[in-house]
């Protein structure tokens, strides 16, 4: 789809919706995919996005991002439901113990301030 919108007579039979044909006008149509996958419903203001092409093909792109993930999830849930199970042994790492937050800690300090820097304006 997105290879075949580049096209100038597509985009013109279309309403004209690229303004800008070079490497940014690349990267407005990369972004408004991308943002539709994600579902956070913003893009590039250069894109006239619009017309029946874009509802059409980031409304795809919207439910194929977001429901063939499901697919493969469901998919390990079901593997991992049918493990069988295991006693605990002298290798079974618990989590109640001063060792398991110590190992946790690095990585908490890591992805906390990332995470929460997501939502900062």
């Amino acid at each position: 789809m997105l290879l075949f919108a580049h096209y100038p007579e597509f985009v013109a039979g279309e309403g004209g919706w690229l303004n800008n044909p070079s490497f940014h006008g690349l990267s407005e149509q990369l972004y408004e995919y991308t943002s539709a996958a994600a579902n956070n419903g913003s893009g590039f203001e250069g894109l006239g996005d619009n017309t029946y092409f874009w509802n059409y093909t980031t409304g795809w792109t919207l439910i194929l991002g977001r429901f063939l993930p499901i697919v493969g999830q469901v998919a390990i849930a079901g593997l991992l439901a049918g493990k069988k199970y295991v006693p605990e042994s002298a290798g079974t790492l618990k989590t109640d113990t001063v060792t398991f937050g110590v190992m946790t800690l690095p990585l908490s300090l890591l992805w906390l301030p990332c995470h929460s820097s997501r939502h900062m304006h």
